[in-house]
């Protein structure tokens, strides 16, 4: 058995197809293809030195791992790695060594605190508590069934609020990247964000594969995008990716008004499972989510270390 850890080449299929087979497997609630993959890797800020290592057994991808600098953070030395191996392939050292590389890496780039979620798994737990990791916040994936019909009915938009989708602003998404800034900011996290660049937004996040303009509903108030669910999928499944209010329009149910028509839109489109995922502090989301009839499926831990 020879085992090594290498970048990922995205010019090279195979390892697109094994990158992302291999996070559907370990992580089964998060939509990923290779398109996407290719694409999180290419179009990433380059002051984010993003990453992907990928841990190979005798030619086949057993594991992976994304790693990043938190640069838009205003807090520096912070990074980030998420490691994933194949739930048959545990056992083999792939996770060890894939944390060692990104360690080595993030250290010779500054960072000093490293963070990395973790499934809720005795093993996944006793693995990041092995290497020195200790757990601070964790967050709730959650499942939907849309194909047994027990969504709730559509809702008409109140006086002043228009239903549309991200496909309307094609030509000017600088509206829907203001929104987005606005409430990832207010996201609870352990890495504060300073969200200003537009471009790299674009590049990030408009242009991604998985996201459905056409399923990605915003509530509209006075010309104003005030609230949206947005719609990720990849072919098969659906995931929101994100559902938020701006500010100054909490507190009105637009937010729930929003995902309730992207999700009845994703099962007239013939999608019939539904995820999302919450931190276990959002209380008004999850009861939303619950109302919805979303079901928890798994939980994941972040953990922190220091490094360097």
């Amino acid at each position: 058995m020879t085992m090594i850890v290498r970048d990922l080449r995205p010019d090279v299929r195979s390892d697109a197809e094994g990158f992302s087979r291999t996070r559907r497997l370990a992580l089964p609630y998060m939509l990923s293809t290779p398109e996407s993959v290719v694409h999180t890797l290419t179009r990433a800020h380059p002051d984010a030195h993003f990453g992907q290592l990928v841990a190979e057994e005798d030619g086949e991808i057993i594991g992976t791992a994304q790693i990043s600098v938190a640069h838009d953070s205003p807090e520096p030395g912070q990074g980030r790695a998420n490691i994933y191996v194949r739930p048959d392939r545990t056992h083999r050292g792939a996770g060890s060594l894939l944390l060692r590389t990104a360690e080595e890496r993030l250290a010779g780039l500054g960072v000093r605190q490293l963070f990395a979620w973790v499934l809720d798994e005795p093993e996944n737990r006793a693995f990041a508590e092995r290497h020195g990791f200790r757990a601070s916040r964790s967050a709730y994936f959650l499942r939907l069934d849309l194909a047994d019909g027990t969504l709730p009915p559509r809702e008409n938009p109140p006086a002043g609020v228009e239903l549309r989708t991200a496909a309307d602003f094609a030509d000017d998404p600088r509206p829907l990247f203001e929104l987005d800034a606005e409430t990832v900011s207010d996201e609870p996290s352990d890495i504060d964000t300073e969200f200003t660049d537009y471009e790299a937004w674009l590049e990030e996040t408009w242009k991604h594969p998985l996201l459905n303009r056409d399923l990605t509903t915003v509530a509209v108030v006075d010309g104003r995008p005030a609230a949206f669910s947005v719609a990720n999928t990849d072919g098969t499944r659906y995931g929101t990716a994100m559902t938020g209010t701006a500010r100054a329009f909490r507190g009105r149910g637009l937010a729930k008004l929003a995902k309730n028509d992207s999700l009845h839109r994703a099962r007239a489109a013939g999608y019939k499972e539904a995820f999302t995922g919450n931190d276990t502090g959002n209380e008004p989301m999850i009861a939303i989510n619950k109302w919805f009839g979303y079901e928890i499926c798994a939980k994941e831990v972040r953990y922190v270390r220091e490094i360097g």
